[in-house]
């Protein structure tokens, strides 16, 4: 099912101002690595939105998520605040880790491993 504009709209809006959040409350580092927001993806009620985050050279990013997820009334409050003008009720905030760079990384290795060993037996026959 495709966002409806509303809902885009509302995205783009707490995506900005998170980050703006992240970075006063120093979110936007964590354990000698960045965290960033990847993407926020809303409900068509607007109730509900959901906090994609990466991590970048972050040695435990699970920890990283948690420290996130103890300082949500913070951030929410401080949210509400800043889009008040904006939005009738601030959407309840859920956090998920995007391991999708990871994920490439990880498949590009593979990738790269496979060349090598298809191009050494190509050499040995």
């Amino acid at each position: 099912m495709t966002e409806g504009k509303r809902q885009k709209q509302v995205a783009a809006v707490l995506e900005k101002e998170l980050n703006e959040i992240f970075q006063r409350l120093g979110l936007n580092m964590i354990d000698g690595g960045m965290v960033s927001i990847v993407s926020v993806k809303i409900t068509p009620d607007l109730f509900d939105a959901r906090v994609y985050l990466s991590f970048f050279k972050v040695k435990d990013p699970v920890a990283a998520l948690n420290t996130i997820k103890e300082k949500n009334r913070e951030i929410k409050k401080e949210l509400t605040a800043r889009v008040r003008h904006q939005l009738r009720s601030m959407p309840q905030l859920s956090y998920f880790w995007d391991d999708t760079l990871e994920y490439v990384d990880k498949m590009e290795k593979l990738f790269k491993d496979i060349k090598q060993q298809d191009s050494q037996t190509k050499n040995q026959a």
